[in-house]
């Protein structure tokens, strides 16, 4: 499930909760490196896998996530080859890559108590680079080649947008185009994943081949669990001019 509400007390409940793994979501979330840094810590210890997501694909981020400890990745907006490389470089040291050397100072190597992490870090980190994009969808079996990509991600929610099919991620084109992702993944030899909230949805995809999945989100589950305490115990406001208008920002 995403974790996307920037707690670490909500982290540390969904690392309890038997799920199998968690997306700490810093691009549509309201998470910042020391916040991301605090949910790592109360996820840890449980049996539970941790994939981060950056804003953007940026060497820069990468490199301060990697040095908080982040080992899997979830890259978003890769649509391209270069992209995938870009991001499977800023991951590695030289001559590898272009990770910045700042070991004695992160957490990552617990400040230089790993005997070689420097040799051994490109071996415990995980790429998962994310398809949500026509153009994407359509390199998408010269992004799996790319050396260093561990797996895949399709979000079908972008994906729709950028098809001219806004909002529409059960849209027939849209569950096509996923699962062409899916069957190139298959064939390459590569896990890959999706998100689905609708449970018919999430049950199709595993059939056609995802290795894992996204079914809810923190911040979900608790907006549509208050809307439903509110629903059965508080009667809907009614003014002479018809129900109550909801609050805008």
């Amino acid at each position: 499930m995403w974790i996307c509400s920037g707690s670490p007390l909500v982290a540390e409940i969904c690392a309890g909760s038997g799920l199998d793994w968690l997306l700490v979501d810093a691009e549509h979330s309201p998470n910042g490196l020391e916040s991301i840094l605090a949910q790592l810590q109360a996820i840890h210890g449980h049996p539970v896998q941790t994939l981060v997501r950056p804003p953007v694909n940026d060497t820069v981020l990468i490199k301060q996530y990697l040095d908080l400890g982040v080992q899997n990745l979830l890259i978003p907006m890769v649509n391209s080859v270069d992209d995938a490389r870009a991001a499977v470089a800023a991951t590695r040291y030289p001559p590898e890559g272009v990770r910045g050397v700042g070991s004695a100072l992160a957490r990552a190597a617990r400040w230089n108590r790993i005997p070689d992490y420097l040799g051994s870090a490109a071996g415990t980190i995980s790429v998962t680079v994310q398809i949500e994009s026509a153009a994407a969808v359509e390199a998408v079996e010269d992004i799996l080649a790319v050396d260093g990509v561990d797996a895949i991600f399709v979000g079908p929610s972008d994906l729709a947008s950028s098809m001219g099919l806004l909002g529409q991620q059960e849209h027939p084109d849209v569950r096509a185009a996923v699962g062409h992702c899916l069957t190139a993944a298959s064939k390459a030899g590569t896990p890959a994943g999706v998100n689905a909230f609708n449970p018919t949805t999430a049950r199709h995809y595993l059939d056609a081949g995802a290795r894992f999945i996204l079914v809810g989100a923190d911040v979900a589950l608790l907006a549509r669990g208050s809307e439903a305490l509110a629903s059965e115990f508080i009667p809907p406001a009614v003014s002479d001019d018809g129900p109550t208008p909801p609050v805008s920002y």
